[in-house]
């Protein structure tokens, strides 16, 4: 990578952004990548499948992170959050590179400097900054056991997606109706009466005897299990007080020196007859020792780093020791001691659960039932003309009415943004569930009423009062950058569309199928 550097100097997130994050399930069924299992083995182009194959490209999807490639991770990984999110990545990098070499696309080596030398990692005040990109493979690469050319794997990678891409985007159009429909539904003011059923009110009086227990039991047996347990050892090589206070180079450097110690560490309990308190005791780190714990409720001295616990479920009596692990001030190097297998429960020991169980099924199916009522009620009444809140009135329903809002909201400047809440978090004054209820409203027209919705353990019906057109949003500037917006997201569902069919074709299925 040196020396080519040297060498060369959202459908509209379907309509609305409420669908941004839900509409990748619509169209891509993903495959169960936990049932391939920690050292389990699954199967993908006729050949076997590793979990050391999956493990390695999902330290890749940690990489794609780290230099910046948003777009090229959130589209690997279906933009799915934690473990999920890297074995997808992991996965769809198989088949990307299989297709891109059927397809013969091959990135030139002028192609591959170019994006590197943008990658955000590498930026400093006047662009590239090769100093950034020297601390980046010294500091980065090292510990997560990746070179230089792992960067450009990932960047010729990327290339190819974006081919792909354009090639499946070819002859994607938008027509102007259509345009012009969506954009008014997205910035249009919606004004929406909710009427809401909570579960508490419920699951008052739902009994549940022993016979609708050991039915249950019955049909669910082989699902009624103990959480497995682990116990490990660890050690932990960290910085000082005062080295977590230090930036930049000296920061580097400190963990470089600390990533070379925990190096030799591993190397050490390959030492013939050595165990984990040898090196240990050599290495003159004290040895901790955790309670059993669950991959659900970790240990109290593994809580601070989610991917410790992980690391834990992966070891294997065979395979007792971890890699190096980097979390924010140091390393881990774990060492399983223990393992308590799940368990089939006894009746006895599954009851709660069950009782549990059924009680919240009953409550949903009420609350259901109750929903689809009321929904039917209101709609014959308003049919035959009675006024909107006689009808809610007639139900015995509380109707809340929920401030005007656009479907899609408009981005805010440094200085309006200072008071708004973090992504995801609902601004004061708007529901937790505003999302859901955009969803249940978006294609109604006024004086309709929604279907009833589920939401979390409780659920709603929707009523669009009135929709105003905004009178702000009409410019070109806005129809412009939303004609592009809703053309992305377009070609982006292609895009998954064509990737689960690749899947399909690679015949990717875990052990168990």
């Amino acid at each position: 990578m040196m020396k080519l550097l040297r060498r060369h100097k959202d459908w509209l997130m379907i309509v609305i952004a409420i669908l941004a994050i839900p509409f990748v399930f619509y169209f891509v069924q993903r495959p169960d990548y936990g049932a391939m299992g920690r050292g389990d083995v699954g199967q993908i182009y006729g050949r076997k499948l590793t979990q050391l194959e999956i493990d390695g490209n999902a330290r890749l999807g940690g990489l794609a992170q780290a230099l910046g490639m948003s777009e090229f991770w959130e589209t690997l990984s279906l933009r799915q959050p934690g473990n999920g999110g890297y074995g997808t990545f992991a996965v769809n990098l198989i088949v990307l590179r299989h297709e891109a070499q059927l397809l013969g696309i091959r990135p030139s080596p002028s192609e591959l400097a170019d994006v590197v030398r943008k990658l955000p990692a590498f930026q400093g005040e006047s662009g590239f900054d090769m100093n950034k990109f020297s601390d980046f493979v010294r500091a980065a690469l090292g510990p997560m056991g990746l070179g230089e050319e792992h960067i450009e794997q990932l960047v010729r990678d990327e290339l190819c997606l974006n081919e792909i891409r354009r090639l499946l985007a070819a002859g994607i159009t938008i027509s102007k109706g259509e345009l012009d429909e969506n954009f008014q539904r997205g910035y249009d003011k919606f004004y929406v009466i909710v009427i809401r059923f909570r579960s508490a009110d419920f699951n008052n009086g739902i009994t549940v005897n022993d016979e609708g227990v050991q039915k249950y039991y019955d049909a669910h047996k082989a699902e009624l299990k103990t959480d497995e347990k682990r116990k490990v050892q660890f050690v932990q090589l960290g910085l000082t007080e005062e080295q977590k206070k230090a930036t930049g180079k000296e920061r580097i450097d400190a963990l470089q020196k600390l990533s070379d110690r925990a190096t030799d560490f591993t190397q050490a309990l390959l030492d013939k007859g050595a165990d984990f308190k040898q090196p240990a005791e050599k290495f003159q780190l004290p040895v901790h020792e955790t309670g059993e714990f669950t991959a659900a409720a970790p240990d109290p001295q593994l809580k601070g780093d989610p991917q410790l616990s992980a690391a834990a479920f992966k070891l294997t009596v065979q395979e007792s020791n971890s890699d190096p692990i980097q979390v924010a001030d140091g390393f881990y190097i774990l060492h399983l001691t223990g393992v308590s297998e799940a368990r089939p429960l006894t009746l006895e020991e599954a009851k709660p659960k069950i009782v549990d169980a059924l009680k919240k099924s009953r409550t949903r199916e009420l609350m259901s039932t109750k929903g689809r009522e009321t929904v039917n009620q209101l709609r014959e009444a308003t049919k035959s003309g009675q006024p909107l809140e006689v009808a809610i009135q007639k139900t015995g329903a509380k109707p809340e009415k929920i401030p005007p809002f656009s479907l899609i909201e408009e981005e805010k400047t440094k200085s309006e943004d200072k008071d708004e809440p973090k992504k995801d978090e609902p601004k004061k004054d708007e529901p937790a569930d505003l999302t859901a209820i955009k969803d249940a409203v978006a294609f109604l027209n006024p004086g309709e009423i929604s279907d009833f919705s589920p939401s979390d353990e409780n659920g709603f019906i929707a009523i669009l009062e009135k929709r105003e057109p905004s009178t702000e949003a009409n410019t070109g500037e806005k129809k412009a950058a939303f004609e592009k917006r809703l053309l992305d997201n377009k070609q982006r569902v292609v895009l998954y569309e064509w990737l689960h069919d690749r899947q399909q074709a690679a015949g990717l299925k875990g052990e168990k199928g």
